[in-house]
């Protein structure tokens, strides 16, 4: 969809954009549109904005938003004036559009409990509840959905000691390719040179444990993720382990694993596992229906998750599970069957994802072979609805939750656990409330600054493996120079 954007408010158009996403989709600016937006900020004694929209140069609909905010820095006036645009946008948008289905309201964040936290903190519950539904219009089921996530984690962010860090390390490989998957990840095949990935993998983790020795840096969790980390050898996880164990000592309260697709699961590579001390294992089917497995690219079975299964419960792991609503071809009974085959296991953890179609995944360059497949935002609703519930069925309740672009229904992902089975590495990363130390090819390290603002700096590591490998030296000074 072509939309013409006009605005006063240099800098801010990314995030007017994000908004009109809300109702249009994936949007194209041009002068030459069918729809137009005008948002105009000025500021006296309050913040104004005026958001006007426009269809073929008739007005459909327009809001004036007005916000009384004190603030001691840039940084929070440009979250203000950030505010009072995409709030006054949002509600013209909505004038105009009321059939869309927005129930987050104005927010396009990735991180809606992490704005309660905050909001809560800034004056109090009944206030930042009141911000929560009147100023940024999220419906009240969601903000419960937020609540009860943010006072279930509040025990463990408390936890957070000073100089505590996360430690990740990625394995972007995969046995094959999903229809949806978005990650630079690559294929394992018969010529993949893993021996260089993982040497290379070895030094930076080797740089990454002397560097938070030397800051004095307590390792709080360590995750391992990808692409798929069992698509390793038995051999190659072992080497592995014992130089991450070999260099930092200790994996702190907690070490996950993703061992994600079932059929590069073997007893050896668990007994590895357990030997080298890691505590939780994802087990991600996505689907219990073979057919959507097959459409998707993925090359196991329903049977093969549950053996998986199995065999990871019998030596005693944390187990999550990852499943993802409106899959290709999938309505609600399908979806529903997954959840109820998954009900039968006895996990600790579910993770519900939103398909989103995103950019760099086949599911987008194919998009109009499958559009008509997959569930509409109503459908979509249902099926987090019916997650929900199956998942307190199961004695777990939410604990972490994030939003992305290009979701189905505008909806969001969510992180359902038993207490005491959080995954505390989700929460610190997700919350940004510690750093993250990030090793490999396309992971991101994160350095936490708290204050009166929080204020986050990011550090990616190349995506394309080669440049990975070729480019340690100068990854390891920026590293450094972070965590001065």
């Amino acid at each position: 969809m072509k939309i013409a954007l006009n605005t006063n408010l240099t800098g801010f158009e990314n995030d007017l954009c994000d908004v009109v996403r809300l109702f249009f989709g994936e949007i194209e600016l041009s002068d030459d549109a069918e729809y137009s937006i005008f948002v105009e900020y000025s500021e006296s004694e309050a913040m104004y904005a005026r958001a006007e929209i426009s269809q073929n140069s008739e007005r459909l609909a327009f809001f004036e938003q007005t916000i009384t905010a004190e603030y001691s820095s840039d940084l929070l006036k440009k979250r203000y004036m950030k505010r009072v645009a995409k709030v006054a946008l949002f509600r013209a948008l909505k004038k105009a559009f009321s059939y869309s289905f927005t129930p987050w309201g104005s927010l396009t964040g990735i991180r809606p409990t992490h704005l309660l936290r905050e909001l809560e903190e800034e004056s109090d519950p009944i206030q930042a509840k009141d911000t929560f539904l009147n100023l940024f219009d999220v419906q009240p089921e969601k903000y419960a959905l937020a609540k009860q996530i943010i006072d279930v984690q509040k025990p463990i962010i408390t936890n957070i000691k000073p100089g505590d860090i996360d430690v990740y390390i990625n394995i972007p490989y995969c046995k094959t390719k999903c229809l949806y998957c978005s990650f630079p990840s690559a294929v394992r095949t018969n010529k993949t040179d893993m021996h260089a990935y993982i040497d290379a993998l070895k030094a930076d983790i080797a740089h990454g444990a002397k560097l938070t020795g030397s800051r004095g840096m307590t390792v709080r969790a360590i995750y391992m993720g990808g692409g798929t980390p069992t698509v390793l050898t038995e051999s190659e996880l072992d080497e592995l382990l014992t130089h991450i164990l070999g260099c930092y000592g200790e994996i702190g309260v907690e070490f996950t694993v993703e061992a994600g697709r079932p059929d590069t699961i073997t007893q050896k590579k668990l007994q590895i596992l357990k030997q080298y001390g890691v505590t939780r294992l994802s087990i991600n089917p996505q689907s219990m229906n073979a057919g959507t497995l097959i459409a998707i690219g993925r090359s196991h079975t329903p049977q093969e998750i549950i053996s998986a299964y199995e065999q990871a419960r019998e030596l005693g792991f944390t187990i999550n599970m990852d499943i993802i609503a409106c899959l290709p071809h999938e309505g609600e009974a399908d979806f529903t069957h997954t959840l109820n085959e998954i009900s039968k296991l006895d996990i600790d953890n579910l993770t519900v994802h939103t398909l989103a179609v995103k950019r760099a995944s086949s599911l987008k360059e194919s998009l109009e072979d499958w559009v008509m497949s997959m569930p509409d935002s109503e459908t979509a609703n249902n099926m987090l609805n019916t997650a929900h519930r199956i998942a307190e069925s199961m004695d777990m309740r939410p604990y972490y939750m994030y939003r992305q672009k290009y979701m189905r229904g505008n909806l969001e992902n969510i992180g359902y656990a038993r207490a005491g089975a959080e995954c505390i590495y989700n929460i610190d990363m997700m919350e940004e409330m510690t750093s993250i130390l990030a090793h490999g090819a396309g992971a991101m390290t994160k350095r936490i600054y708290k204050g009166s603002t929080l204020r986050v700096e990011r550090l990616p590591n190349p995506k394309d493996i080669a440049t990975y490998m070729n480019k340690q030296s100068e990854l390891f000074a920026k590293k450094d120079k972070l965590f001065e």
